[in-house]
């Protein structure tokens, strides 16, 4: 009896964390399902989590080593986001449009967030403005595949924005965040670049001086060596350490890695994607949302009800129009020229929800930001993924709703 007492007292165990994490993993997609993919399993973790976490029922904490699989869900979310990036998409006049586009949203919302918020620090507004300006790329995807509209002007231009609004939030973290200036955090980013291109260059050096090193790779895919797979993972780790070790938010480091290791598949060697999508899909990445959720306090959500819809207002507004005006307005050899195809664009560029989760824990960690304003924050950002593809949905009746996980 002493020893349930005592276990009642310090909260439930790692392990009974992580069995009621898992069991949401198991019922969100099939929830999900059930409601015809109109919510997204993602915002279902987010919620189980709340419901879940020491803000409500208590059932489950980050505590023992749950925090850590957390950290590396963290990971594997922005490695396979930064693989997913083709990085044609940053380069020509419809990449150099979306950049501006990009930064002039992240003006507009620093603005918007220092009238409104006069009171608090400049950084805290450079942290809100840059949650606000961030676009879920990995979560926009499976709505354009599905609805067959990857190659048609509307999703090449839903791709060009959400890249940029996805590495773009991710620099900005590494700069405008850091504990240095803005000069020696930018030297700090450019020694960061070089070393990732570096780790990058040994193995794509290593293959084309060794040929036999493809096929031996190949050959333990599969079995208990999964080699491939293992070597992606050292890779994301090596990234992230050396994104740490520089002082950087280790999401520019598994972005990054993703980034190399889309180099390294292109290159012709085996691929990992599908097994890294398994481990991260499978376990890492619904851990990191529902761990996520069990950090916002929904009392503090409700009651904030304005500055929870003002969130959900400022996003659409500082991320959403900028891009609705740059297909408008200005001329950059690939504009949409339906008004319906111009909102359905707006909408899907002001989707946002995991950089918001990493900007308010940096934010939050670093005292820049209360535990209440990222519940808010992240709250509002949940809701831009339950809302804004659906209304697209409803004005373009050829896209659905997103049924398959985020990948971001």
């Amino acid at each position: 009896m002493e020893l349930l007492a005592s276990a009642a007292v310090d909260g439930p165990s790692p392990i009974v964390s992580l069995f009621w994490i898992a069991l949401v993993a198991v019922a969100a997609p099939l929830l999900s399902r059930a409601l015809r993919g109109y919510v997204p399993d993602v915002v279902i973790l987010l919620v189980a989590g709340t419901i879940l976490g020491p803000f409500a029922l208590g059932w489950a904490t980050a505590e023992g080593g749950v925090d850590l699989i957390k950290e590396l869900g963290l990971g594997m979310l922005f490695l396979l986001a930064g693989y997913e990036l083709d990085p044609k998409l940053l380069g020509g006049r419809s990449g150099r449009v979306a950049w501006l586009v990009w930064l002039a949203g992240l003006m507009f919302a620093f603005g918007l967030v220092t009238v409104l918020a006069s009171s608090e620090s400049t950084t805290n507004h450079i942290a809100v403005a840059i949650a606000m300006t961030s676009t879920a790329l990995g979560t926009l995807l499976p709505i354009v595949k599905q609805a067959g509209l990857l190659d048609t002007p509307l999703g090449r231009a839903v791709l060009a924005h959400g890249a940029v609004g996805e590495l773009g939030p991710i620099v900005a973290m590494s700069v405008l965040l850091s504990s240095r200036n803005v000069g020696a955090a930018l030297i700090v980013l450019v020694l960061f670049v070089v070393a990732a291109l570096l780790v990058g260059l040994i193995p794509l050096r290593l293959f084309s001086r060794v040929p036999d090193l493809g096929a031996a790779l190949a050959r333990m895919d599969g079995g208990t060596s999964q080699l491939p797979v293992r070597g992606s993972i050292l890779l994301l780790l090596v990234l992230m350490v050396v994104a740490e070790r520089f002082d950087l938010d280790v999401v520019l480091g598994a972005f990054a890695a993703g980034m190399v290791l889309r180099r390294l598949i292109a290159a012709g060697h085996p691929r990992v994607d599908e097994q890294l999508e398994t481990i991260g899909y499978g376990l890492l990445i619904p851990v990191f949302f529902v761990v996520s959720g069990m950090g916002i306090d929904m009392s503090a959500v409700a009651g904030q009800p304005l500055l929870w819809a003002s969130f959900v207002a400022a996003i659409a507004v500082a991320r959403g129009l900028p891009v609705w005006l740059s297909e408008r307005y200005v001329p950059h050899g690939r504009n949409l020229e339906s008004p319906r195809e111009r909102a359905q664009l707006a909408l899907f560029a002001a989707t946002g929800l995991p950089i918001i989760v990493a900007v308010t824990q940096v934010a939050v960690s670093t005292e820049l930001m209360t535990g209440d304003t990222a519940s808010v924050l992240v709250a509002a950002g949940a809701t831009t993924v339950l809302v804004f593809p659906l209304v697209a949905r409803l004005i373009g009746p050829k896209v659905p709703v997103a049924t398959a996980p985020a990948h971001e």
